[in-house]
């Protein structure tokens, strides 16, 4: 019988980062010479369980679905990319510094933990009337509002415990650099903050060169980069990460049809690789980008409380629009389709609708579902036990090949095991100490299976197969190993469900 030992939040995340460092999942960068803040290294098992993660991701929109081809774009962009996007002018956080600990805030992030709070004390009313005249004052670019607004909820610096405030001013979150062979004849150029507009210039190239017809949309994974002032929570919010991103060009008119389907489409894919529904929401924005007409986060419950994981947003056709109108060049799409009246739509230019998920994110947060600290057992027999419960189609390894001894060829069988299943899927082979001990070192990795070689082998063709989470043992002939373990950790399971 196990027991689910239950945690306060801040024991829980910190227990989580040190085990991501303990067993190779994420590491502090450059941590020989101290590390530098909210940058981190994904390490052997970490950077299995982000590919893994990646992969499904790429496959359940370029492979599933007929209309969805990817995209590899560059890093860098000519700098009028960013000015036609709104980056240059309007890509900007509030800040608000605390004159006592000199400790610097976002304004907004400040508002939203007083309307959390209200909330948790029973009065929504007052959070949704905060979060809305924030919106107001935010959306009329009206920082000295902003700034009252903290000072009338006595919002204090959780340092210093006062609130003596500066004014609020807005920081632009790109990171410049120049290029050129030497610094006169340099020009400005940015590291990209996100990876859209990758996408969005090359609209009319994969178009026509893969004669996609409107609905279609274009998905990419890369590196982005953002010169957040307040980068915190590990690696949920970093100044280099990962975006998987998917932009879907439609009709104008259809866009909010399109807008649902992937909202509920996204929602079942975090659901099929293990995240509970009771640990997902919908969270529609108060306050709408630039360029949006609709906008809905799925937030995932972290230790640290729901938090946006995923973005959906219905972007129109701002992003075109503007990328023709500083470029000059024409973005538009001809929709031989024919009308209510039988005449072609024509040119126009498409309405897009865009999912956006940050990869690590997404890792933290199965990193966090499966992290499970139980008691096992019960009075004397009593004994703790920690492991990642993770779903099999992304453990980093799939199963874990263990001979009960190193004589009498069991070490030898093993081995032929080993090598014959991972051509299959990834494997491990660990000969080293005390079979149970080698089972806790695989639950901790969250290697779902364990097949263990034993005398028996030797006689019957059979080995034990343990399962990570219910410790339950079942005799399996090898011959059926590959097919039996293949199955259970393969990515058609996942996409079986969407």
């Amino acid at each position: 019988m196990a027991e689910q030992k239950q945690q306060d939040t801040a024991s829980t995340l910190k227990d989580i980062i040190s085990h991501a460092k303990e067993y190779g999942f994420v590491f502090p960068s450059s941590e020989i010479y101290d590390g530098l803040q909210a940058v981190y290294d994904y390490g052997q098992n970490g950077v299995e369980l982000k590919n893994n993660l990646k992969t499904l991701w790429w496959k359940a929109m370029t492979m599933l679905n007929d209309n969805v081809v990817g995209i590899d774009a560059a890093i860098f962009m000519h700098p009028l990319t960013w000015k036609a996007s709104g980056h240059v002018d309007s890509f900007n956080d509030p800040m608000i510094d605390n004159k006592d600990s000199k400790k610097r805030y976002r304004a907004d992030q400040l508002l939203e933990a007083k309307a959390e709070q209200y909330e948790a004390e029973g009065t929504p009313e007052k959070g949704k009337a905060l979060l809305e005249a924030m919106a107001a004052a935010m959306t009329a670019d009206d920082m000295s509002g902003l700034r009252q607004i903290i000072l009338d909820e006595g919002i204090k610096c959780p340092i210093s415990n006062t609130a003596n405030w500066t004014e609020v001013r807005q920081f632009n979150l790109m990171f410049s650099t120049q290029v050129g062979a030497v610094s006169e004849d340099a020009s400005l150029i940015y590291l990209r903050p996100e990876t859209a507009q990758g996408i969005f210039v090359n609209f009319l190239n994969v178009q026509k060169s893969g004669r996609m017809k409107v609905p279609f949309g274009i998905a990419q994974i890369g590196k982005a980069f953002r010169n957040e002032i307040v980068a915190r929570n590990f690696i949920f919010r970093m100044r280099e990460f990962e975006q998987m991103e998917m932009q879907f060009f439609v009709r104008p008119g259809t866009e909010m049809e399109w807008y649902n389907k992937w909202k509920e489409t996204r929602l079942k894919f975090h659901q099929a690789i293990g995240l509970p529904a009771e640990n997902l929401k919908y969270h529609d924005h108060e306050k709408l980008a630039h360029y949006a007409n609709a906008a809905v986060d799925i937030e995932y419950k972290f230790p640290f409380g729901f938090k946006e994981m995923e973005g959906i947003h219905s972007r129109t056709a701002f992003d075109l629009t503007a990328h023709q109108e500083l470029s000059r060049k024409k973005q538009q799409y001809f929709d031989a389709e024919l009308d209510e009246n039988g005449k072609p739509y024509g040119n126009y230019i498409p309405y897009v609708v865009e999912t956006s998920v940050g990869a690590d994110r997404l890792f933290l947060a199965i990193l966090c579902n499966a992290y499970t600290d139980e008691v096992v057992g019960e009075g004397e027999n009593a004994k703790q036990r920690t492991y990642l419960k993770f779903h099999p189609a992304v453990a980093p390894i799939k199963a874990a090949v263990l001979p009960l001894v190193k004589k009498d060829g069991l070490a030898e069988k093993a081995q032929d095991i080993y090598h014959a299943l991972k051509r299959s899927f990834n494997v491990t082979y660990d000969d080293g100490g005390a079979i149970g001990k080698r089972y806790t070192r695989q639950d901790l990795i969250g290697t779902p299976y364990c097949i263990a070689v034993d005398y028996q082998t030797m006689e019957d063709e059979t080995v034990t197969i343990r399962h990570r989470d219910s410790m339950e043992q079942e005799r399996v002939a090898i011959a059926d190993l590959r097919d039996k373990i293949g199955f259970a950790v393969s990515m058609e399971r996942v996409f079986e469900v969407l």
